[in-house]
């Protein structure tokens, strides 16, 4: 059964937007089905780059130029506490262990599809959604909707694996946009409609924070890193 035709009530839709161009261009391909989009950045981590500058200002700054260019509501909430919690104290820890994590994992199973979709609720949200390179099909069966996650489209931006440990209940409650399409398909999207984003680099959040940690916590790990590099 068609997606639109389960939920066709239900139309707001609360996107979380990181001011990279996946998710600009996925509060577009919302828009264009008819979906009422409220953007929100979630500022997960206070860090700064080599200039001093704050990268989550910075990234805030894009969201509100493309959700202003777009003209949806957009907020800022701010999930550091959670994030520290439920994701770098589970990070640093697996180290400790020796074991290698995959923070994007736990990042997205309980800051991006709990956190983040309680917030949604209360913001009166159908659904919400993220810039993933994901696919989705719901089944309705006896009265009930089964969610199964399929991969996107593009084998090399794929990240169903990133998205592996959320329950039924979360799927239900999740739309991926950019399912099918390529992130080539997405950047020219991003130059049609003229976006600051459109030719803004990619960060992996999780190289991100295993910087952090090593130069923070195991500084020779990360020097030696850097010398191989």
């Amino acid at each position: 059964m068609n997606r639109e035709n389960i939920v066709e009530r239900r139309k707001k839709v609360v996107l979380g937007m990181s001011g990279g161009v996946d998710s600009s261009v996925a509060a577009i391909l919302l828009k264009e089905q008819g979906y009422d989009v409220i953007g929100v950045f979630m500022k997960n981590w206070e860090e700064k780059d080599e200039n001093g500058v704050c990268m989550a200002e910075e990234d805030y700054k894009d969201v509100i130029a493309v959700a202003e260019q777009l003209e949806i509501p957009y907020y800022s909430v701010n999930f550091v506490k959670e994030y520290w919690d439920k994701v770098f104290t589970y990070f640093l820890d697996e180290y400790k262990k020796g074991r290698t994590p995959n923070p994007d994992v736990m990042c997205n199973k309980e800051i991006k599809f709990r956190a983040f979709l309680d917030y949604a609720m209360k913001l009166g949200a159908d659904y919400v959604a993220t810039g993933h390179y994901a696919r989705i099909i719901h089944e309705e069966k006896d009265g009930k909707i089964k969610s199964t996650m399929l991969r996107g489209i593009d084998d090399n931006k794929d990240q169903t694996y990133f998205l592996c440990q959320l329950s039924q209940e979360q799927l239900e409650k999740v739309l991926f946009p950019l399912g099918e399409y390529t992130k080539p398909q997405i950047r020219e999207i991003a130059e049609k409609y003229n976006l600051v984003t459109a030719k803004k680099k990619t960060v992996q959040e999780s190289a991100l924070l295993e910087n952090v940690i090593l130069i923070n916590f195991y500084p020779n790990t990360y020097q030696q890193r850097v010398e191989i590099l």
